[in-house]
């Protein structure tokens, strides 16, 4: 044992390094073998390998930096995840539970410090500081489950956020008071400085992100990016008298609607932050903790306890009493508690300010007791919070289950085909596609590069599995599964048309024509023939920046669009989109038809911001072009001809889009319509419909000659 002793604690950044990794790889197989949560594995191995335990690893610097990283990770994602419109609509809900998730705590903590602690009125109020705020350590849990856009997720992060910025606030306050720095102004200045901060933020970033996620589209690039924001926003806040924690919140609000949940850069966020900065941080935490010291001084035995009990108790009424005050189930004031309940490094900066501060003695006011009891306090805290966070997703869980289902997949066939050809465009559908389709029935995606029958045949198949490997790949990092085929046609229309049945497919995302060197039409080449040929919902897209850039959805629906039975399809997967891109969606059409809508997105996604504005003739589509901007997306809802809704003004569709929406983002819906057997040939309905009618042309005709003959 001796000779082994001289190899520890470990001090080689490789070895600690390889040390940590095999935490973070074992802890959770053997806590969920004991069916503990894995971050309280987490926080145990770090007091087992950490200098109060078997003293195996140094604390080096990579424990502060990774640290550091993590804690801010867990903040940004924090903010980043969570559902903005539901915290608009829950803003005097957040507000009150903020309120409450301090004040209770700070006064129960301050009391308990002067009465029963014996502390000094500024050691209690540091220690009240310290409690009312708390750390979102259980907040990967919530993730695991899927569960942070729930109500009572956002209500706890946001209050997470009011807590800690009051923590803050009293805390320059109370360090004011005893340095006689500052003095009365201190308050009103760092105020200042907060507004001045977010001000500049909310001006500067959003404009960055726009600019930079347009011209680059790398995906090291964006997440390098991301990270510069997070990091720049939360120096920019410590600089200024805040912690680090609000600049990076503060940073996850601002890049919230830039980043949809379900995109591939946000699944490389989340996935380096879980697989490395936030187990470093929570290991880190358990390095500081001396569990020891529990049975060496009845003094810290003492103010860890009262930290524990007091602290938690006051944690758990506002909770609960929040719970009942919002008439939420129980389910989600366990959730409320969990979360709001831990405490970590947050509470080690605060503690360590109190131990620079010196009483009228010289003595620090923060003692070396409270220190300990403080650690001890964070591994009891982050315990607790975690065993019932875990719970609390289990209940709401199964709660969900036992509700009915206000967006029911029974029934649903699901399966989008989306054919790609060009590599420059195959991402923004297939990003689209993701957004579109429903994750509940974990479906895979159908990615489909249909190539010419001809003497390139070879070499353009050879391109086309290159293509699909790319797709697949880049879908993949959505965690969507993505099947694909490159097939051979000698025409394009009938190879998706014969793809579409083979795969069973209930609608296709396709891009719209754009080449104009191979076809000057509007619809191209094939496009007319795919929508004539099929009764199916096929959606055209064209975009000239990122889906994540889209700051409006305006969407001009027909006349009777309600009485064809694809209306509720592609109503569902705009929601979705909507949903994803958290951005407002306008509609325009007539009265009965934006009642419905309105009560389908009521009723299905409320989270949506919505506007209904009465269109009363097809005719007025060219006047919407006013209103759309270059970042917004214009959806147009189109019919089949033949169908309830499609109208005359249709047919000027084609010119009326290249005139007055050419460069601005553009969707074209054809739902879902009824129709006969599309490959067999009647002479009510011909296959082939030509995209100008000869009616037009002659009357195009003549009206020229009629020109002409007035000059």
């Amino acid at each position: 044992m001796a000779g082994l002793q001289a190899y520890f604690p470990i001090t080689s950044p490789t070895l600690i390094f390889l040390v940590v990794l095999l935490i973070i790889l074992l802890a959770p197989i053997i806590m969920g073998k004991l069916r503990i949560p894995h971050i309280i594995g987490m926080v145990l191995a770090g007091v087992l390998v950490g200098k109060y335990g078997l003293n195996i690893l140094v604390r080096d610097d990579s424990f502060e930096l990774f640290g550091r990283v993590g804690l801010y990770y867990i903040m940004f994602l924090a903010s980043l995840e969570m559902d903005i419109e539901g915290i608009k609509k829950n803003r005097k809900r957040l507000v009150i539970f903020g309120l409450l998730t301090f004040l209770v705590p700070f006064g129960l903590i301050y009391a308990s410090g002067i009465n029963l602690l014996h502390a000094s009125s500024t050691a209690s109020l540091l220690l009240g500081c310290i409690m009312a705020s708390n750390t979102l350590v259980a907040y990967p849990i919530v993730s695991r489950f899927g569960l942070q856009r729930k109500v009572s997720v956002n209500l706890s992060v946001g209050s997470s956020m009011i807590s800690l910025l009051l923590a803050l606030v009293v805390l320059a306050i109370t360090v004011s008071a005893a340095t006689g720095h500052g003095g009365i102004w201190s308050v009103p200045v760092l105020l200042l400085k907060l507004m001045a901060y977010c001000v500049l933020m909310t001006l500067l970033i959003p404009r960055l992100t726009r600019w930079f996620l347009r011209r680059y589209s790398d995906a090291v690039m964006q997440y390098i990016f991301v990270l510069c924001v997070l990091f720049f926003c939360a120096a920019v806040s410590d600089a200024i008298g805040l912690e680090g924690i609000f600049g990076a919140f503060f940073a996850g609000l601002i890049l919230n609607r830039y980043i949809p949940h379900l995109s591939p850069l946000m699944n490389r966020i989340e996935f380096i932050g879980n697989a490395i900065f936030i187990p470093y941080f929570l290991i880190g935490v358990g390095m500081l903790i001396n569990v020891r010291l529990l049975f060496q001084s009845s003094n810290v035995l003492a103010i860890a306890i009262t930290l524990v009990i007091v602290g938690t108790l006051a944690k758990a009424i506002a909770a609960y009493f929040s719970g009942v005050l919002f008439k939420l189930p129980l389910s989600s004031a366990h959730m409320m508690f969990g979360l709001t309940s831990a405490h970590a490094a947050g509470a080690i900066a605060m503690v360590m300010v109190g131990m620079e501060l010196a009483d009228g003695n010289g003595q620090p006011t923060i003692t070396p007791d409270m220190l300990n009891g403080v650690v001890i306090m964070i591994l009891f805290t982050c315990i607790i919070s975690s065993i019932v966070t875990q719970y609390a997703s289990r209940k709401i869980i199964m709660r969900d289950q036992d509700m009915p289902a206000g967006n029911t997949t029974t029934g649903d066939d699901e399966r989008i085909l989306v054919p790609v050809k060009y590599p420059e465009y195959a991402e923004r559908l297939m990003d689209l596609a993701v957004m579109m389709h429903n994750h509940k029935l974990n479906r895979e995606l159908v990615a489909l590069n249909v190539v010419y029958d001809d003497e390139h045949m070879k070499q353009n198949l050879e391109k086309g599995h290159r293509l699909l490997e790319k797709v697949a790949a880049y879908a993949a990092a959505t965690d969507v599964k993505v099947v694909s085929q490159v097939r051979v046609a000698a025409n394009i229309a009938n190879g998706i048309k014969h793809a579409f049945k083979e795969f069973n497919a209930s609608e296709i995302i396709i891009g719209m024509h754009m080449h104009k060197d191979i076809s000057t039409k509007f619809w191209g080449q094939f496009h007319q023939s795919l929508f004539n040929g099929l009764s199916r919902q096929i959606i055209m897209a064209r975009f000239n920046q990122p889906l994540n850039t889209i700051r409006r959805i305006v969407v001009a629906v027909p006349s009777r669009a309600e009485f064809e039975p694809g209306f509720h399809r592609w109503l569902e997967r705009l929601a979705r989109v909507c949903e994803n891109l958290e951005c407002k969606t306008v509609f325009y059409g007539r009265p009965n038809t934006l009642a419905l809508i309105r009560q389908f997105m009521n009723n299905r996604h409320p989270m949506v911001r919505t506007e209904f504005n009465e269109m009363s003739h097809w005719n007025e589509l060219p006047q919407l072009a006013a209103k759309i901007a270059s970042d917004h997306l214009f959806v147009v809802v189109a019919a089949r001809q033949g169908t309830v809704s499609y109208k005359a003004a249709l047919e000027h569709l084609p010119d009326e889009l290249a005139k007055y929406y050419s460069g601005k983002n553009l969707m074209i819906i054809f739902p879902d319509q009824y129709g006969g057997n599309k490959d067999s040939m009647t002479f009510a309905q011909p296959q082939h419909t030509e995209e100008v009618s000869a009616y037009t042309q002659l009357s195009n005709w003549v009206w020229k000659i009629i020109q002409r003959i007035k000059f």
